[in-house]
């Protein structure tokens, strides 16, 4: 049984993949292993995924960027509802909010205070227009009613260098790619942006619980088949991916990773999907996020 991952070997969607993939194998007796196919965005996998048999032997990781490509582009490549089967979710993971270690500015009160005082003075981060981060880092500064800059970098390690330099004043990303520079005390966490604390992050307050009750952000991804998978096939793939997430070794390895386990439904990863695809059309159309 296949598993088609929109990214190469090595990153967190990678690693967290084959986990569940292994104790799937391991409950089911089914070979389940991964199929790295990275390109254009993730078409290249979608599109190998669309054209596979319903039988529920051919998987697809996909996540909230399915939802925010609906608005995202002129004529989307794909429709994450109808071209694609939910399966199930299989984590969620927020968004930190960083500075540098010493910097002053180092809660979300006083950049919101000194940017009121100062707008556009302070310089705001995030890689790759149109992903989870950049738009996080969008609706921040429509929640909080601030002017800033926004500046993109391709990757994360520019981003980091950025903020280190002092070009970049606050960085949106996540915890998975930013823990070597809070473990090393170079970067600061002002806050997260889900809706409860973070047990790998003691002490470090919500965004919502800083006067912003309407910032949440949190990223997933899940699995999705061709569509047209019959649902008896769906409630058994979906009830063991549930039974492999309330696996201790999984919830432990995946908090490592700056992860919370979050096994759906079917019909749950469909409603998650159509909250993403309105939350972030509606971010996108206000910051004015050119059509690709």
């Amino acid at each position: 049984m296949r598993i088609v991952l929109p990214y190469g070997p090595g990153g967190v969607a990678d690693v967290t993949s084959r986990l569940v993939a292994q104790k799937l194998s391991e409950r089911t007796g089914q070979n389940f292993f991964i199929d790295n196919r990275p390109g254009a965005g993730g078409i290249v996998a979608a599109k190998l995924v669309m054209a596979a048999p319903p039988d529920g032997y051919t998987l697809f990781l996909t996540g909230n960027g399915s939802a925010i490509n609906e608005s995202l582009f002129k004529k989307p490549p794909y429709n994450a509802l109808t071209d694609f089967t939910s399966v199930s979710m299989l984590a969620e993971f927020e968004m930190l909010l960083v500075t540098k270690a010493d910097a002053k500015l180092d809660t979300v009160a006083k950049i919101v205070a000194y940017a009121k005082e100062h707008p556009g003075k302070l310089n705001f981060g995030a890689i790759n227009v149109g992903s989870t981060q950049n738009l996080s880092a969008e609706l921040f500064r429509m929640t909080t009613g601030i002017k800033t800059a926004l500046i993109t970098y391709r990757t994360t390690p520019e981003l980091v260098t950025a903020l280190l330099r002092g070009d970049v004043d606050v960085g949106f990303d996540y915890l998975a790619a930013l823990r070597p520079m809070i473990t090393a005390k170079k970067l600061h966490v002002i806050a997260t942006s889900g809706d409860h604390p973070d047990p790998q992050l003691p002490g470090v307050p919500l965004v919502k619980d800083s006067g912003y009750p309407d910032y949440v952000v949190t990223s997933w991804n899940g699995l999705s088949g061709p569509a047209g998978v019959p649902k008896n096939v769906l409630g058994k793939l979906s009830s063991e991916i549930s039974a492999v997430l309330k696996l201790p070794e999984i919830k432990d390895k995946m908090a490592a990773l700056g992860m919370e386990p979050r096994p759906t439904t079917p019909e749950q990863m469909d409603d998650r999907i159509k909250h993403d695809i309105a939350k972030w059309r509606v971010v996108i159309d206000k910051a004015g996020i050119p059509k690709q």
